[in-house]
């Protein structure tokens, strides 16, 4: 049996000590949330409205979530070559990415929880104020989903495709300011509805649409990160073309494969093959394309049974 000895002085930062560039669009993001709260709270106080300093602490809760992505950028970036950790701090990206889930979470909750008040005991709203607030943070939101450009549609895609890798970090932020940004047009569309046509039942059935989506959101965006978190064997495509790549010149069998997340884009795979002539495992490794992104590779070699 052989097995692939990794040299003392073998590097395990893959990359993470480098500046995602989803760390500088989240601090940009970070920097237009925080000053958009300080100037709706302060306007809030100074003109005596509630819409408007709602809108500035439910945007300062999202400021939060958007801050711990920044700092999971830097944290990984700093601690990229810790010996403590096995594969480097690549996860650290989906623990923040998880955490943002669960925050998102919460906040579908409170929004569903108002929503459900606001059909108990209706409240006056002022239209026009209100519609001007949900207008800018529209706005605003929308900025910062350009300035993030996450490019990622739908979930199941993401679960088949998992190999090309996800910064779940960068996602979490970005299903935050989607989030704020939903609830401003749902908030706009609600608005106008009561406004010209006196449906004023339509500001609480809006926020209930706009919890069950981000509800929805945050469920997807658990499942992505929480699999990485726990170790979940990759995708079905890459388990084929790994399988296919050793197996190429039809001199070994794998028999047992193992492939897991380690960060974002990159993977850690332990190979188990039968030869009927046993070669050094750099000789299999090297067979394996680089864009699969397999990055830390333990190859066992045995003898086939006769």
């Amino acid at each position: 049996m052989h097995t692939r000895a990794l040299p003392a002085t073998h590097d395990h930062s893959f990359g993470q000590d480098r500046v995602k560039p989803g760390e500088r669009k989240t601090l940009i993001v970070v920097i237009i949330t925080a000053v958009t709260m300080v100037v709706e709270v302060a306007a809030g106080i100074v003109f005596g409205s509630m819409a408007l300093l709602a809108d500035g602490l439910h945007m300062g809760s999202h400021a939060v979530a958007l801050v711990i992505a920044v700092v999971a950028y830097r944290y990984a970036r700093k601690h990229a070559h810790d010996q403590r950790f096995c594969f480097g701090t690549g996860k650290v990206n989906a623990l923040a990415g998880f955490a943002g889930a669960i925050l998102l979470a919460v906040f579908a909750l409170i929004m569903a929880i108002e929503s459900f008040e606001r059909f108990i005991n209706p409240v006056e709203i002022h239209f026009n104020f209100a519609i001007g607030v949900a207008v800018v943070g529209l706005i605003v939101n929308g900025a910062s989903m350009v300035i993030l450009g996450e490019h990622h549609h739908g979930h199941s895609h993401h679960r088949d495709h998992d190999h090309h890798g996800h910064d779940h970090n960068l996602r979490s932020a970005y299903l935050h300011v989607l989030a704020d940004a939903l609830t401003s047009l749902l908030a706009i569309v609600a608005l106008l509805s009561a406004k010209y046509f006196d449906q004023v039942w339509m500001d609480p059935a809006m926020g209930v649409v706009g919890a069950i989506l981000v509800a929805r959101w945050s469920v997807g965006l658990m499942r992505q990160s929480g699999g990485v978190l726990l170790d979940r064997q990759t995708s079905d495509d890459l388990l084929e073309k790994t399988k296919a790549a050793i197996e190429a010149e039809g001199d070994a069998t794998v028999w047992d494969l193992h492939i897991w997340s380690i960060g974002p884009g990159i993977h850690a795979a332990i190979i188990a093959l039968a030869t009927d002539q046993p070669q050094h495992p750099d000789v299999y490794r090297k067979r394996l394309p680089e864009a699969l992104g397999l990055v830390h590779v333990t190859v066992e070699v045995q003898p086939r049974k006769a």
